[in-house]
C-alpha cells in the first residue's frame, strides 16, 4: 500500500470540489474546460474553471477525475491553489507546487501531479482559443511510449523541470516505459543525452576565466537587424498562421531594445482578448525563441503586467 500523507487522504476522503461549473448566462463570466489523461490509461481528468472576463481572474474551479487517491487528492490541490488566481499567475502553477501542497506524493503517483498542471493550461488555452499544440512542443517530435501516447520532446521537458535520472523516474512523472516497457532502453538514451548535454554546459561554466567571457559572450554578439530578422521570422512563421486562422493577424511595428511594438489587427485588434494574445500567444514564443527580456507591446496600447 502506498504512504499517503495525512494531507492526500484527507483531501481524498473529503473533496470539497469535486463537479461541473456549468454557464450560467452570468454577464462577464464564462466556463472553460480542461481534459487530459484517459479512462483507457488509468487516469482522467477534466477541469472546469469560472472565469471573471473583465479581469482575467479564476473566481471558482471544480473537477471529475477517474483515478487513484493521488489523482483525486492532487485535482482537489490543483483547485485550492488557483482560486482567485489570473489566468497568467495560474499558469506559472508547477507539478511540483501540487504535490508540495500535498505535503507530497509516493513516487510512482507524480504522473498525478503533472495531470493536473497539464489539466489547467488545457483549461485557459481553451478559453483564450488558442491551440495548446502552438505553445507547447509536447506533441511534435518522435512518438517513444505508443502504450501512453509520450513523445520524445515531452520526455525531454519532464526529465529537465524534474531534475530526473532514470526511466523510472520518467514513468513516475508521466507513465512512459509503464505499459510494455519495449521504450525503456529509448528512455535511458534520451536520459543519458540530456544529462550529457548538462555536463557540457556545466563544465563550459567552470573552465578558465580566459574561456567563459567568449562563451558568454556569444548570445550579445546578435545585432539589432539580426534581432528583428529573428523575430520577423517567428511571427511569420509560428504565431502569424494562429491568429490567421482565428481571422486575425500581427504586423512588426517596431523594435527597441527589449520592446517589441505590434500591430493586432483583423479580430485580434477589435477582440477583448488581446491582451492575453500578445502575452500569451506572441511574447511567451518570442520570449521562448529569442530572449526571456522580451516584452511585447501592441501600437497604442502597451501590455499591462
Amino acid at each position: 500500500m502506498w504512504e499517503y500523507t495525512d494531507k492526500v487522504l484527507d483531501l481524498f476522503y473529503n473533496p470539497k470540489n469535486q463537479g461541473v461549473l456549468e454557464d450560467q448566462g452570468e454577464a462577464g463570466i464564462k466556463i472553460s474546460t480542461g481534459e487530459v489523461g484517459s479512462i483507457a490509461c488509468g487516469d482522467a481528468l477534466r477541469l472546469h474553471l469560472k472565469i471573471d472576463v473583465e479581469y482575467d481572474k479564476i473566481l471558482d474551479a471544480r473537477f471529475q477525475t477517474f483515478g487513484c487517491t493521488s489523482a483525486i487528492a492532487s485535482s482537489e490541490a490543483l483547485v485550492e491553489l488557483v482560486k482567485g488566481l489570473t489566468l497568467d499567475n495560474a499558469l506559472k502553477i508547477t507539478n511540483k507546487q501540487i504535490a508540495d501542497y500535498l505535503g507530497g506524493l509516493p513516487e510512482a503517483k507524480m504522473h498525478c501531479s503533472v495531470m493536473g498542471q497539464e489539466a489547467l493550461e488545457a483549461a485557459i488555452y481553451n478559453y483564450r482559443g488558442i491551440e495548446r499544440d502552438v505553445h507547447e512542443d509536447d506533441d511534435e517530435g518522435a512518438l517513444i511510449c505508443s502504450c501512453f501516447g509520450i513523445t520524445e520532446n515531452k520526455i525531454r521537458r519532464v526529465i529537465l523541470e524534474n531534475n530526473l535520472t532514470s526511466a523510472e523516474d520518467v514513468t513516475n512523472y508521466v507513465k512512459a516505459g509503464g505499459g510494455c516497457g519495449s521504450c525503456l532502453a529509448n528512455i535511458d538514451d534520451i536520459i543519458q543525452e540530456v544529462r550529457e548535454k548538462a555536463s557540457t554546459a556545466t563544465a563550459v561554466n567552470t573552465t578558465t576565466s580566459t574561456v567563459i567571457p567568449v562563451i558568454q559572450s556569444a548570445p550579445r554578439a546578435l545585432t539589432n537587424v539580426q534581432k528583428i530578422a529573428l523575430i520577423q521570422k517567428v511571427l511569420d512563421e509560428e504565431v502569424r498562421p494562429v491568429l490567421i486562422a482565428d481571422g486575425g493577424d500581427v504586423e512588426l511595428y517596431d523594435v527597441d531594445g527589449d520592446i517589441v511594438k505590434v500591430l493586432l489587427q483583423g479580430a485580434c485588434g477589435s477582440c477583448s482578448s488581446s491582451t492575453a494574445t500578445l502575452k500569451i500567444a506572441i511574447e511567451a514564443r518570442l520570449r521562448e525563441r529569442i530572449s526571456p527580456n522580451i516584452v511585447v507591446e501592441s501600437v497604442g496600447s502597451p501590455v499591462r503586467n
